[in-house]
């Protein structure tokens, strides 16, 4: 059974837990050793200060009541009168399971209710994996793509992937 709900100022160590591995298993391999663990370390603690903001734009899915993945979301940084989904990890545990569609479909569901038309997002353009499931969600790409650049190593490569709202 899946539960999606708006993430709790007490949820913080929840969500970093399930950024903190799903990132690891997803971004760390493309850094180095020393990036990829401060990395991990960073998302695990980050949630607390933004959820003391009173962000309320953040769900928490839940697969038979355990949280599984989450996501943030609201106006887009970037492109003016769209919005984004600027945070979207589940943890691996829950791959494959359905709980990031029920969640996709609930972010969809708020930024429709806030008015937008559109919503695009920004993802790792070697994950295959994170990839496809935007495709078969309706995602695809803009052909609009940057570099993040962390503190040493390589650089890693996004794309923008945007998709019309249901509904609107």
């Amino acid at each position: 059974m899946f539960t999606v709900r708006p993430a709790e100022p007490g949820d913080g160590d929840i969500l970093g837990e399930i950024h903190a591995v799903s990132w690891g298993v997803s971004h760390g391999p493309l850094c180095t050793p020393k990036v990829a663990a401060a990395g991990v370390e960073e998302r695990r603690t980050k949630w607390h200060g933004v959820l003391a903001e009173g962000v309320d734009t953040i769900l928490l899915a839940c697969l038979n009541e355990q949280p599984g993945a989450f996501a943030k979301f609201g106006a887009s940084t970037s492109r003016p009168g769209l919005a984004e989904i600027q945070t979207f990890f589940a943890h691996p545990d829950v791959w494959g399971s359905g709980v990031a569609r029920v969640l996709l479909t609930a972010v969809l569901d708020r930024v429709r209710d806030a008015g937008y038309d559109d919503v695009h997002l920004w993802t790792l353009r070697d994950s295959a994996q994170a990839r496809r499931f935007y495709a078969k969600n309706g995602f695809a790409g803009t052909g609009r793509t940057h570099d993040h650049h962390f503190e040493e190593g390589p650089p890693v490569a996004l794309v923008e992937l945007e998709r019309a709202v249901p509904g609107r």
